[in-house]
């Protein structure tokens, strides 16, 4: 089992940065592959960009490319999503989730077993 637990949501203002955590905890989780999703009310859950917790291999998805930036705290099995050049788009509740692959791809291709509860981000002037 994993357990994932999101922080560092807020407010931010158009063309801001925002860094967002997720501490990861459980047995085996350097066989795992932690990605971060996103969901607005209504429309589809998005994937954005994944990273195997065993060798840091990072998939990201092309919406996002460039302006988002996923790590890992080796140490603390922490996982991070920097995002820069926000927009009011950006606007969504913002998850972490974990399957049970080295190949990031397949987390964010196919989903994932083990989710946070959410973490919002506001775009806002």
């Amino acid at each position: 089992q994993l357990q994932l637990v999101e922080s560092g949501g807020g407010v931010v203002q158009p063309g801001g940065s925002l860094t967002i955590s997720c501490a990861v905890s459980g047995y085996s989780v350097k066989y795992y592959s932690i990605g971060w999703f996103r969901q607005v009310p209504g429309k589809e859950r998005e994937a954005i960009a994944c990273i195997s917790l065993r060798d840091g291999e990072i998939y990201y998805a092309d919406s996002v490319q460039g302006r988002f930036t996923i790590s890992k705290d080796e140490l603390y099995h922490t996982v991070y999503l920097r995002m820069d050049s926000l927009n009011v788009a950006d606007t969504a509740t913002y998850y972490c989730a974990g399957r049970m692959t080295v190949v990031p791809a397949q987390t964010c291709q196919n989903g994932a077993d083990y989710w946070g509860a959410g973490t919002l981000v506001t775009v806002s002037p």
